[in-house]
């Protein structure tokens, strides 16, 4: 029996996108800071501490649900948006960055979905945010901040915004699929990834697509984005003129090692 609220929601752009959220009295919807764009009368914010999705648990499980977002890079505290109108109302949602917003029923994937930390825009409440452990050496030592993982449970729609163009790609059993780590966005939980190095000291130096690949096996469905921010965020720094007497480095072997060594290469 379905446990999170069933909002409708309508998503409206083209690579600039924002999606609209129809709330019935009494539903509402969590998100993270800074997602919201407005707001129709009669809906109101509360923040929480955590995700809000178990709120009967006692102290000690409210610090553990909300220290694992914190593990993520993201803050301790989430907003509820709640309609106590007695009729709809609608809550709109802005993704941070030019791209594409994907809404995904988590009853229809298994109950859960595993996603990039800053893919995540907002969910049905109820759905819980949480980290997603990976047991495998490789990924924890050489993943970096940017390719931790939230875990996405519950069975409501759930909001994830990406970068330029998503592809949709459902991987056969055994079928391998190497990624750039910033290009991962969502993974269904029977996709197994791992983290691999490029294998040739020359092309990891020179060939600009930085040290290390997500590698993914299937069964299951992963969803990709064209455009990472961090991506497009050191094309915007590089072409920024430089201040302070600093020298430029782009295009020279000392700028493109400190690149890869700062994750910043692809």
């Amino acid at each position: 029996m379905p446990t999170m609220h069933e909002v409708d929601y309508e998503i409206i752009g083209d690579d600039m996108q924002f999606v609209r959220i129809i709330l019935d009295p009494g539903e509402a919807v969590v998100a993270e800071a800074g997602g919201m764009m407005y707001l129709e009368d009669g809906i109101q914010m509360d923040t929480i501490f955590g995700d809000g999705s178990a709120q009967n648990q006692d102290l000690m499980g409210k610090l553990m649900s909300a220290g694992k977002r914190l593990l993520t890079g993201e803050s301790l505290f989430m907003t509820v948006f709640h309609n106590e109108a007695k009729e709809r109302r609608t809550a709109a949602f802005a993704a941070p960055y030019p791209g594409k917003i994907r809404a995904l029923h988590l009853a229809e994937l298994g109950g859960e979905l595993i996603a990039q930390k800053d893919s995540f825009l907002a969910a049905a409440k109820g759905v819980s945010i949480g980290i997603a452990f990976q047991k495998r050496f490789g990924v924890g030592l050489f993943g970096g901040e940017g390719f931790i993982m939230q875990r996405l449970t519950g069975d409501g729609w759930v909001f994830v915004n990406a970068g330029g163009t998503v592809e949709e790609r459902t991987l056969k059993p055994g079928e391998m699929l190497r990624v750039d780590t910033g290009c991962l966005v969502a993974i269904q939980p029977s996709v197994t990834y791992d983290i691999q190095f490029v294998g040739k000291l020359k092309s990891a130096l020179f060939g600009g697509e930085g040290l290390f690949f997500a590698t993914l096996k299937g069964p299951g469905q992963v969803w990709l984005q064209s455009l990472p921010f961090s991506r497009l965020a050191s094309r915007i720094y590089a072409a920024a003129p430089q201040t302070g007497g600093r020298r430029r480095e782009e295009g020279s072997l000392l700028g493109g090692l400190g690149n890869l060594l700062d994750g910043d290469g692809r």
